[in-house]
């Protein structure tokens, strides 16, 4: 689980430089009027990307900063959000930490990277749920108050939304193949009208893997067949002689005098022999490439009407590779490829019944777990506002009334949305419903939006009471709030102070307040205090334990440290608050 550390705050409003050590647990900050208890809550906005405002600014300095310092685990939403930003985390800590100007300018860093403040924002819905007066978070937005209502539901809602998940997807898969076919269906046809032309011009033409290849030798042979039967006849009259010239001189005759020549005396020497064998075998290959010679000349065709014949089969050839392919063989493999691809495109009528065909039963199938949804959802919404209402009676509001509006907006016709009730209804990844939390603060009154419905005191104290039913459902590692205590005193904030601990069994909560009654419950409780120039220092946030937590309870009780009386209640508060955990 994320826990919320530390913050320093320097120069930010009355606070000139100090330190919040927050527990794991239940955290209660207290400390006399204007002695800065709230910048606690506006340093968290600030380091949640709140507003920068400049006049937050202490004044006489250049810039206020807050840094914070929070653990995650590894792999949770928040470490991979800020791991994308480029954060670094520092022995599983993220350090965050916001700067406000005097001038107004803003700056954010996290994880000593310097981030967009809107990342901070992204971060804050995974790390922090703030309630307060003015500054209202997590479940006041109905997408978190469904996202809610459905971990508080378990597998009513958990099993028919995972199959209902599973068809919306598929449907949006169909539903894009489908737009892609009847809406380019023109830009298809053309395409298959081109890959016909294509493939029967190469049809027509009939090419042979190679051919290009071996017309172009052949015509290059055609095209100079003269001057080749010249030259070969040359080369043989060289190499065998002149039958017209008897005393003409030729290669084979001067090879074979040579060898004569060797033969007589080759005995006598074993390094001469072997020069009379390479000169032998210079005759045989003499004799050998004067007969090829021969047959070359013979055999070479100059037939200019098998010349013509070629170059016209060239041109055939020619004119698909300037289309299709550098050669015939990529004019073939374009050819093979085309062929699939008409296939497919030929095939689009049946495709798209395929398709309309299963779009509809997945519509039909949505309209059923849809249905499913909306009724799981109602059946805990029930669950939830009788257990909303009934921690409210404890927290002095005993005549509030909580409930749950699920609605659904009508689509504009049958073919956008899907049926739940009767009705066509606009749908989306989560199903049809529109969920959000209402409140009757008294009899009589109409259910309103929670944060329209009730003043900021009686906001927090039903965040409290809804948290505490929501406790391990949702995910927020942190909850900070602040005047949830308002209006309220005696048994009341007895109870207020009772929920705040049993919320902070499954995560860390942060308080400031006014009651003792309230601070009593607290693991650890933080006293905010000015010094006489006004401001609050380093040591002016203090960590408050035995008698110095007593005495801080006695001033909350009656004003006064050493009140007898007052120490006495404040001591039987720490005992009840220690029994009750």
């Amino acid at each position: 689980m994320s826990v919320l550390e530390e913050m320093r705050i320097r120069s930010l409003g009355v606070i000139d430089d100090a330190v919040v050590e927050l527990s794991p647990g239940f955290t209660a900050v207290t400390g006399e009027t204007g002695a800065g208890k709230t910048m606690v809550v506006t340093s968290l906005g600030l380091l949640l990307g709140g507003r920068a405002d400049p006049a937050l600014v202490r004044v006489g300095a250049k810039a206020a900063v807050v840094e914070g310092r929070i653990t995650v685990s590894e792999g949770d939403a928040a470490a991979l959000r800020a791991e994308e930003a480029g954060a670094e985390l520092d022995d599983g800590a993220l350090l965050i930490s916001r700067t406000v100007s005097a001038e107004g300018r803003s700056r954010a860093h996290l994880g000593g990277r310097s981030v967009p403040v809107g990342v901070l924002t992204e971060l804050a819905d995974e790390l922090v749920a703030v309630h307060g007066q003015t500054d209202q978070q997590g479940l006041l937005k109905p997408a978190r108050q469904r996202g809610a209502l459905d971990r508080y539901a378990g597998d009513g809602v958990e099993v028919p939304h995972a199959k209902y998940a599973a068809a919306y997807r598929r449907l949006r898969a169909v539903a894009t193949e489908l737009d892609e076919l009847t809406t380019r269906a023109r830009e298809r046809a053309q395409e298959a009208d081109l890959l016909r032309f294509g493939l029967n011009e190469v049809a027509a033409v009939e090419p042979l893997p190679g051919e290009d290849v071996e017309l172009a030798a052949e015509a290059e042979r055609l095209g100079h067949a003269e001057a080749l039967a010249s030259a070969a006849s040359l080369a043989h009259t060289a190499l065998a002689g002149n039958p017209e010239d008897p005393e003409s001189v030729d290669a084979t005759t001067v090879v074979a005098a040579a060898g004569q020549a060797l033969d007589g005396v080759r005995a006598h020497d074993p390094a001469l022999a072997a020069l009379a064998d390479r000169v032998g075998e210079i005759s045989i290959l003499l004799a050998d490439v004067s007969g090829e010679l021969a047959g070359y000349a013979d055999q070479l065709d100059a037939d200019p009407l098998r010349l013509a014949v070629v170059e016209e089969r060239r041109a055939a050839l020619t004119a698909l590779t300037r289309k299709y392919g550098e050669d015939i063989a990529a004019v073939l493999a374009w050819a093979q490829e085309g062929a699939g691809r008409l296939t497919e495109l030929e095939g689009d009528d049946e495709r798209i019944g395929e398709l309309t065909a299963e779009r509809d039963a997945l519509r039909a199938e949505l309209s059923v777990l849809g249905q499913a949804l909306t009724d799981a959802r109602t059946e805990a919404a029930a669950r939830f506002a009788d257990a909303v209402t009934e921690e409210l009676a404890s927290l002095a509001m005993p005549h509030a009334r909580v409930s749950f509006a699920i609605r659904q907006t009508e689509a504009a016709d049958e073919a956008s949305g899907i049926d739940i009730g009767g009705r066509s209804v606009l749908y989306g990844p989560s199903g049809a419903d529109e969920v959000e939390l209402l409140l009757a603060p008294h009899p009589g009154a109409q259910p309103r939006p929670i944060a329209k419905g009730a003043s900021g005191g009686e906001l927090s104290r039903v965040m409290l009471a809804v948290e505490v039913v929501f406790a391990g459902s949702d995910p927020v590692p942190t909850y900070l709030f602040d005047e949830v205590d308002a209006g309220v005193g005696g048994k009341a904030a007895v109870e207020v102070g009772r929920r705040l601990a049993k919320l902070a069994r499954s995560a860390q909560v942060v308080v400031v307040t006014h009651l003792p009654q309230v601070a009593a419950f607290a693991d650890r409780q933080l006293l905010v205090e000015k010094t006489v120039d006004g401001s609050v220092t380093r040591s002016g946030v203090t960590v408050l334990e035995g008698e110095d937590r007593v005495r801080e309870l006695s001033r909350m009780l009656a004003g006064q440290e050493d009140s007898e009386t007052a120490r006495a209640h404040a001591e039987e508060l720490l005992a009840t608050a220690r029994a009750d955990g």
